[in-house]
């Protein structure tokens, strides 16, 4: 039996929400018993002109009580009423802590929606994973979710709730680690995060089955498991099991949907080490999601990061929601099969729908004419908000036009020159000048204001997944703050491909990072910040699978890497050249003397950093770039 109905508890986060949201998006309820297919009939008449596309931002950082968003879920009702989901994040925007499961309304086709609802407070532990369906039968709407302490993220138990009359109040969350999970996964149960499905054809027309997943541990197998429900949502099952206990395929969080024939496809963010990484994983269902038909398989057509998507079936036709720069976080995109998966289209065959920074999202039809993406995506990084846009299908069709990404032709100025064979074009920026006390000979002196060099990306500066060496003389006395001396490519999350190496004074000490396909942020960092106002030689090398950080001459630092990670991999999407004194994007800019730049397409070996240290020759190998430094050209 139905549990009883209650009233979603009114936090103090809840009760702020509710009277700031209704003043700027109040929106009439639909309440049991209305008149919901005069509703729905509205849906479907919804005027718009070809090509139409609407978007607003639904939850933003910093408001309501939260300092972030995250984690976004949709589904359509049967009055035609949209619930959007998400895990309000309290204290910071980390995946554990004092987190709340939110929720908006709309019953205008995602025109306008309602306040903020808390349908499950955190009161300091985490609620979220939101996986919402429902049912056609009875109306009924079941949300999956998972709890953890907010001390503990690796402790995640399955809870259920259920609202009866359109998503206006919902029963409370029971545990239902019994019906879908297993004891030795309760190091890591994963619903969704994304919207469940009803099956429509074949012997189980009618079944509800939800995507999850699970881990027993760090280094330990996990894999996909399908819960499913034969009773509207009221009891749920474990059904299909895939397990992947090596580390060259790790599906986790998975999309579903169902095709013509009946079957379940699965589509799977990819964890492993496969010889194309950051793929997805895809397996298939004949048996409306009790047993996997064959393990999972990397799809090697859907270039994108490690991350959570979302698919729709329209008709037969797929549709699929990801990031599609194949390592950043970026390029919020939407990418069709129309042969129940067999091939997919590539970003550019598909929709953009935003060019930054972008994570999760969920997809939902609206009626016959207007899909719906709910999605992450901000200008700086990708949680500043939860955005929800609608588009028909002539919007998907519409050309994307050119990466804004890509840098513009730099203006002219003042250059340096490049001694290497390449002869590279280095603009001096903001009026910087030569002075006469330089390591060797003359340097150039930065002012931590306008000062630096830019190199604009070429093919022989692009180091990708070869190894590289870079060598630099610097002098400073700056206390505090970081200060960039060589910064290449992008900048961003861990996940984006970049690299840089900065004097980090306020940490006391000198930090280089690389950002790769397959390696998420790896840095290296040497204690002191060498801001002693003497000449010090630094070198960053990527030799095989290492990357070391080697001071005056000697390794200070070191750590094992990937050693076929591509640091400029998406570069279709923009991509910087060299920045010497200061971060791609203007910041950490550096104040004191740069002398002696150099880059090489090779490791150098420990004698020739040495000998590079010491002010001695070392042959031109490799050399793609060579800053001497002695004079500036107007």
């Amino acid at each position: 039996m139905p549990r009883p109905h209650v009233t979603p508890r009114i936090s103090r986060r809840s009760f702020l929400a509710t009277t700031a949201g209704a003043c700027t998006f109040g929106s009439d309820l639909i309440r049991a018993g209305s008149d919901t297919s005069r509703v729905a009939s509205a849906l479907r008449t919804t005027s718009v002109s070809p090509g139409f596309s609407e978007e607003q931002k639904l939850f933003e950082e910093q408001t309501h009580g939260y300092s972030c968003f995250r984690i976004p879920a949709v589904v359509r009702t049967n009055a035609g009423t949209l619930l959007a989901f998400a895990e309000g994040r309290v204290n910071n925007c980390g995946d554990a802590g004092d987190i709340d499961l939110v929720m908006r309304r709309s019953t205008d086709g995602g025109q306008t929606w309602g306040p903020l609802q808390v349908l499950i407070d955190g009161n300091g532990d985490t609620r979220g994973n939101p996986a919402p369906v429902v049912d056609r039968a009875s109306g009924r709407i079941s949300l999956l979710s998972t709890y953890n302490p907010g001390d503990n993220e690796n402790i995640r138990l399955p809870y259920l709730q259920h609202s009866e009359d359109d998503g206006v109040t919902w029963t409370d969350p029971v545990q239902i680690t019994d019906q879908v999970s297993k004891p030795e996964w309760e190091w890591w149960y994963g619903t969704g995060p994304v919207h469940g499905i009803q099956l429509e054809h074949g012997a189980h027309a009618g079944r509800l089955v939800v995507p999850s997943y699970y881990s027993t541990g760090p280094g330990q197998p996990g894999g996909v498991v399908l819960t499913y429900s034969d009773d509207g949502g009221l009891t749920w099952q474990r059904g299909a099991i895939a397990e992947h206990p090596d580390t060259t395929l790790r599906p986790g969080e998975n999309t579903i949907a169902e095709l013509p024939d009946g079957r379940i496809i699965d589509l799977a963010r990819e964890g492993g080490s496969t010889p194309e990484p950051g793929n997805r994983a895809v397996a298939f269902s004949s048996d409306g999601g009790e047993t996997f038909d064959a393990p999972f398989t990397t799809e090697h057509e859907l270039a994108m990061p490690m991350v959570q998507g979302a698919l729709l079936s329209l008709d037969g036709r797929l549709l699929f929601s990801a990031p599609a720069h194949p390592a950043a976080r970026e390029v919020m995109s939407i990418r069709a099969s129309d042969d129940h998966g067999d091939t997919w289209q590539t970003w550019e065959e598909g929709k953009v729908i935003w060019w930054g920074p972008a994570g999760y999202s969920d997809l939902v039809r609206i009626d016959d004419r207007l899909t719906g993406l709910l999605y992450e995506a901000g200008e700086g990084w990708a949680y500043e908000s939860i955005r929800w846009i609608r588009f028909d299908d002539e919007y998907l069709r519409s050309p994307n036009g050119e990466p804004p990404g890509i840098p513009e032709p730099p203006e002219p100025g003042p250059t340096t020159e490049d001694a290497s064979r390449f002869g590279h074009t280095a603009y001096v920026r903001g009026g910087a000048v030569v002075g006469d006390d330089g390591r060797h000979g003359r340097a150039l002196e930065l002012d931590g204001t306008d000062d630096r060099i830019e190199i604009p990306f070429a093919d022989t500066l692009d180091l990708d997944n070869h190894d590289f060496t870079w060598s630099i003389w610097f002098r400073y006395t700056a206390p505090s703050g970081n200060h960039a001396l060589i910064w290449a490519y992008r900048m961003g999350s861990n996940t984006t491909p970049q690299v840089w190496l900065r004097a980090e004074p306020g940490n006391n000490r000198l930090r280089a990072l690389l950002g790769s396909d397959l390696d998420w942020g790896a840095s290296v960092t040497a204690a002191g910040a060498r801001n002693d106002g003497s000449w010090h030689h630094v070198a960053l090398r990527r030799d095989g699978g290492r990357l070391s950080l080697c001071v005056d001459g000697a390794e200070a630092a070191a750590r094992d890497v990937s050693e076929h990670g591509s640091v400029t991999i998406g570069r279709e999407f923009g991509a910087h050249g060299i920045h010497v004194g200061q971060r791609v994007d203007g910041a950490n800019r550096f104040r004191g003397s740069i002398d002696d730049v150099r880059i090489y397409t090779r490791a150098l070996s420990d004698d020739e950093i040495a000998r590079l240290a010491a002010g001695d020759a070392v042959g031109r190998h490799g050399l793609a770039l060579h800053l001497p430094l002695d004079r500036v050209r107007s």
